[in-house]
């Protein structure tokens, strides 16, 4: 595993590098991508993003300036805030054994790079993207912007309980640099479009709860997208509203991708390892925040999950 110096070290002799970020993109690895091709670039290196098809209204301005074009044929390639290969993207699976620089932030993170950086303990991939900048330069304006989105959304506007003093040591380093972090805050945390909100009411009307209470179960299927006509942008970090419900510690969502594939996300607290559940599905993530994907109708998927989460929490009341 690579130090920070180390891993500056061996960007500084990459060139023509291709940076992959996950499927369904969020606000980290969108960032963290976006920083690092702009730190490249600073140094006169020839870097872009492989386009992403999941990219949402709020992301993609952050992507869009750095995408590749069609005939770019990389040297080196690296991927940001991506723990396993699974998350791959259909069209990044090409560069699967072709990992040069893998650089993480999970503890269920794969090692599937040549080389590997991780920090398991960092709120945001974008904490460890800012160090490793820093060595390889000033971080400008241009690079803290998306590292800001980076840091700012992993961390649920710095109210999740992965936030550390380090997290807002970067936070207000990258505010310093003079960037409109307001129209970040505005439009990631404070702005909600009238189909997202139809869909967080219908959400919260159909939610179940288990284990006395602790346990909440809110689901998006398919025919709730199209009952309210919303798209991508408007389900984004649907994961987070469960968790806002009083005396749940351990929020489950389940969003139907394709008929009876579930993506399920877990947002806990202390008393549900969120990594460990997920883990028994195939899936992972951090201990506080994961995720796993279920083919199976709706009732079998709840009922994996839950038995997952039982698994894991030892005072687990069945209904």
């Amino acid at each position: 595993m690579l130090t920070v110096s180390e891993a500056a070290a061996l960007l500084r002799d990459f060139d023509n590098v291709l940076i992959l970020t996950h499927i369904r993109p969020d606000g980290d690895t969108v960032g963290c991508a976006a920083a690092l091709c702009a730190g490249l670039r600073a140094l006169g290196k020839t870097a872009y993003l492989l386009p992403n098809p999941g990219l949402t209204d709020t992301t993609r301005p952050y992507f869009a300036p750095y995408a590749a074009p069609p005939d770019f044929t990389p040297d080196k390639v690296v991927s940001t805030d991506i723990a396993t290969l699974a998350l791959l993207p259909e069209n990044a699976r090409a560069y699967g054994d072709r990992v040069d620089l893998a650089m993480d932030h999970h503890s269920s993170f794969e090692r599937f790079g040549r080389a590997n950086i991780l920090r398991a303990e960092a709120a945001a991939c974008g904490e460890l993207l800012y160090d490793i900048l820093r060595e390889l330069g000033p971080v400008t304006p241009e690079i803290a912007l998306p590292l800001y989105v980076a840091v700012s959304t992993d961390t649920g506007c710095f109210a999740y309980s992965n936030t550390t003093a380090e997290t807002h040591r970067t936070a207000a380093a990258l505010m310093e640099t003079g960037i409109d972090y307001r129209a970040v805050n505005k439009v990631f945390f404070r702005t909600k479009t009238r189909k997202r909100m139809q869909l967080e009411g219908a959400m919260l009307s159909g939610c179940e709860f288990h284990d006395r209470g602790r346990v909440a179960v809110l689901s998006v299927p398919l025919s709730l997208m199209e009952r309210f006509q919303a798209t991508e942008s408007d389900a984004e970090e649907l994961s987070a509203l469960g968790g806002q419900i009083q005396g749940v510690d351990c929020a489950v969502t389940m969003r139907e991708l394709r008929p009876d594939v579930w993506k399920l996300s877990l947002r806990t607290g202390d008393r549900v390892n969120a990594t460990r559940a997920c883990g028994i599905l195939g899936g992972g993530g951090h201990a506080a925040a994961a995720g796993c994907t279920v083919e199976a109708p709706w009732a079998e998927a709840k009922r994996r999950i839950l038995d997952a989460v039982a698994q894991v929490a030892p005072d687990f009341s069945a209904d």
